[in-house]
């Protein structure tokens, strides 16, 4: 019957889309220049520009017609512990007659996810595992009969497979499965008892360059506080340069090439080095609660499901200075997707209310590592079992219309089927991903939610521009990446083109009220999709 009704509602696409809101360009304007702007200081958690960030996306949350969405308040705590490495002693690769000695920020990058306020790691034997990758459900275990309890381990980047193109592929080739991104492989070492986890740092399978690795993981770290200050993870955790993996292999007898495409077999084996790693540094801890910002739109008939739209409010602060400019004001990262949420929040406002009830969530510490969004999803302030689903934006297009919209991890959710017809409607098409080895469907706050069976839409503007076509959008697209992601850069313009942005965000918001007046309606993940069984475990519960 569920299935019967979604294709009641994918054939009544086309009605759908004639209910188009009026997206404020306007409202995307102020909000995304104004939280980007310096006075904002890049919208660090846990700093002064916190509270600056949260009073104003209260104030225009308020003034869209939200009601405060906990109980009566507009925010929900999030503790968090802060952790700056300080004093970094210099790390040293030690052994077969070799000493090489690797600078922090320029050789490696080094923290810890350890509450503690020293890290000292002495004489700790290096063991090359490949992938890092422990998958029996595809016979994969890079970590099979070695023991790196009290060892670091040196993993590479992405999975084994990623420059097959296509999907084909133990790991869904050239798309970066969850196996693939780089806080599994941290902890996945961590379970393996690794004292150390190391990751090498290549730009193409990374999807960014090391610059961006050096601006993310130097200065405060955040973390989710909780009991046990996280000693179970390993003492160090951290990347190191291509061109320097390369030198300890070498002065191990060993050749990255040669060892890559080993790893890149079922049943490889990990490889001991003979060297060790020593080295060591300071942490100053700080623990101070974050906030998300949550408002609700409250349904009619009912108002105990829930649609949920979300964005991320946070970016790096303070980070390392490009000519004198030391704000990453985050601009497209991520003041254009609050944007997007305050101007849908007044389309939904102004339509009324729907049957059910509609939230919206300004999350915190996405770019420590989607904490904010964690955080809510293991502490829901509206049940998850009543969470019908609903879409996470992050980066809105700014450079004028796209023929296509891509659905970021496509052939996931029956949510997916509902954004196709109202794709179609406008006259685009379903695009693939440009750059699926990116892994993006795991970078985001999405992401939190999939993982507790809430089916949530990732996806908008493809790289098919209608003007200047696939050349003119993939070079907007490298353009940004190269020069402007997670660095001062990131600011905004005024001369920006905002007709993409409206197109994507009228299918947002007609896929949010088609939820949410439908109240038979509960889209599912496919079958094939790792979620579906927390999906469907969840749904009996609430039944």
């Amino acid at each position: 019957m569920r299935r019967l009704l979604l294709l009641s509602v994918l054939l009544s696409g086309t009605a759908m889309a004639q209910d188009k809101p009026a997206i404020s360009v306007e409202t995307l304007k102020t909000v995304t220049q104004t939280l980007s702007s310096d006075a904002f200081e890049g919208r660090a958690p846990t700093t002064p520009a916190e509270d600056k960030t949260v009073a104003y996306i209260i104030e225009r949350f308020q003034k869209a017609g939200l009601k405060p969405g906990n109980k009566g308040s507009w925010t929900q705590d999030v503790p968090m512990v802060e952790i700056l490495a300080n004093d970094v002693q210099p790390f040293t690769v030690s052994g077969k007659g070799a000493s090489i000695p690797l600078a922090y920020r320029t050789d490696m990058v080094v923290g810890t996810y350890r509450v503690t306020p020293r890290i000292d790691l002495k004489n700790s034997e290096m063991v090359f595992v490949g992938y890092g990758i422990t998958a029996p459900e595809k016979g994969w275990d890079d970590y099979a009969g070695v023991d790196v309890r009290g060892k670091t381990v040196v993993i590479l980047v992405n999975d084994a497979d990623w420059q097959t193109m296509g999907r084909d592929g133990p790991f869904e080739g050239r798309a970066m499965t969850w196996y693939g991104r780089w806080p599994y492989k941290f902890e996945n070492a961590a379970k393996h008892g690794a004292a150390a986890a190391l990751i090498v740092h290549q730009t193409e399978p990374a999807a960014y360059p090391w610059a961006v690795v050096q601006s993310s993981w130097t200065g405060p770290q955040l973390e989710l506080d909780e009991a046990g200050d996280h000693m179970d993870q390993s003492q160090v955790i951290g990347w190191i340069q291509e061109a320097v993996a390369k030198r300890i292999l070498t002065a191990a007898g060993r050749d990255l090439t040669t060892l890559t495409k080993a790893a890149q077999t079922r049943g490889f084996k990990a490889v001991p080095l003979g060297l060790t790693l020593s080295g060591g540094f300071t942490n100053t801890i700080r623990r101070q609660a974050s906030k998300n910002v949550i408002g609700v739109l409250p349904g009619t008939s009912e108002p105990g499901d829930y649609v949920l739209y979300s964005a991320h409010w946070d970016h790096l602060g303070r980070c390392d200075a490009v000519d004198g400019d030391d704000i990453c004001n985050g601009a497209v990262d991520n003041a254009s997707g609050v944007a997007g949420l305050v101007a849908i929040a007044e389309a939904q406002a102004k339509a009324g209310p729907a049957k059910r009830s509609i939230a919206f969530l300004a999350v915190t510490a996405e770019e420590s590592g989607l904490l904010g969004s964690s955080y809510y999803a293991q502490h829901p302030i509206f049940p998850l079992a009543r969470t019908v689903g609903g879409v996470n934006m992050d980066g809105l297009n700014v450079t004028g219309r796209s023929k296509d919209f891509v659905l970021v991890g496509k052939g996931k959710s029956e949510i997916e089927d509902l954004a196709k017809g109202l794709v179609g409607a406008q006259g685009r098409y379903i695009g693939e991903e440009a750059n699926p080895e990116r892994g993006s469907y795991y970078r985001s706050d999405h992401f939190s939610f999939a993982k507790q069976g809430v089916p949530m839409l990732d996806g908008g503007s493809g790289q098919d521009k209608v003007m200047g076509g696939v050349a003119a959008g993939k070079a907007a697209t490298e353009d940004y990446v190269a020069h402007r992601y997670h660095k001062p850069a990131d600011q905004y313009d005024p001369s920006w083109d905002w007709s993409g942005a409206v197109e994507d965000l009228t299918v947002y918001y007609q896929l949010g009220r088609t939820l949410a007046d439908r109240p038979g309606l509960w889209p599912n993940w496919y079958p094939t999709a790792e979620f579906r069984s927390l999906r469907d475990q969840s749904r009996k519960n609430a039944q």
